[in-house]
């Protein structure tokens, strides 16, 4: 198929920055898709899904919520990002947040690349603020609902992968516009936030990844308990990130499966108009 892709400036002062995709010979508005980056960033793999979507008869639009006024710092550049993935997949999954092997491995590593490897891993991993990535979520759902021209007025739904499974989930919590969410390994929203969501809620894990998925329960719990729509499906023999075509982690059984709920999903979401 045919796409319209382009990199996009909006918010109120163009300060944020968003990959979008589009069937080229669609028509009018479409349901728009908001695509949530993992922790590395809007790379080759989520403009990819991004692109997915498109293909699936969406407006995509991929946030990259580590630029400002269109720049990142040169801290999270896409090579600086490409060299932790890098070191990341030379080690064993156990040794990622163990601060004894990781050192060990980044001695040695030649010259000035480890303390380069060292600085961006910081940046990534030292400490996760969600609350930080939320003003440019609501600002890019309200873009699309209001000032996109390919999606202006039609239903917007989100889906995002580990930390944009969480920054997924914390949309449905906070836009009470949003039309459907769905988490991909992303950790569970405070229990006193989900009394905000508004719409149905989906979610997909790994039956390995336990220090996601073992959260699933309670919030499945909490979100009964306050009479919202989640449902949610663990793939056994799964790990966390098992949807990234491009890790040691993917399961095309379990992705192919997932993809095929979610766009039943948004489809069902998009034939229903507000």
């Amino acid at each position: 198929m045919s796409l319209i892709t382009e990199w996009v400036r909006y918010g109120d002062h163009d300060q944020y920055t968003g990959y979008l995709a589009k069937p080229r010979r669609a028509e009018g508005p479409l349901p728009a898709v908001v695509v949530i980056q993992e922790i590395w960033g809007v790379d080759g793999h989520i403009q990819d899904v991004t692109e997915r979507f498109a293909k699936a008869g969406y407006t995509a639009f991929a946030p990259d919520l580590y630029a400002q006024n269109g720049e990142r710092p040169a801290v999270l550049a896409p090579d600086r990002i490409e060299a932790v993935k890098s070191f990341l997949d030379s080690l064993p999954p156990s040794a990622w947040h163990n601060p004894a092997d990781r050192e060990a491995a980044l001695a040695k590593l030649p010259g000035e690349e480890g303390k380069r490897v060292t600085e961006t891993f910081t940046t990534l991993f030292g400490g996760l603020q969600m609350d930080r990535y939320m003003p440019q979520l609501l600002a890019t759902t309200s873009f699309l609902r209001e000032a996109c021209p390919h999606s202006k007025g039609q239903p917007v739904m989100s889906i995002g992968f580990c930390m944009g499974g969480a920054l997924s989930a914390r949309l449905a919590c906070q836009d009470e516009a949003l039309r459907g969410a769905v988490i991909f390994y992303g950790n569970a929203p405070d229990a006193n936030l989900v009394q905000g969501v508004r719409c149905p809620v989906r979610g997909f894990y790994g039956g390995l990844d336990h220090r996601i998925t073992d959260q699933v329960p309670a919030l499945a719990e909490a979100m009964r308990a306050a009479g919202k729509d989640f449902q949610y499906t663990v793939y056994e023999g799964a790990q966390h990130a098992f949807f990234n075509d491009t890790r040691s982690a993917y399961h095309p059984d379990a992705s192919r499966d997932a993809f095929a709920q979610v766009v039943g999903f948004f489809n069902g979401i998009a034939k229903v108009r507000a």
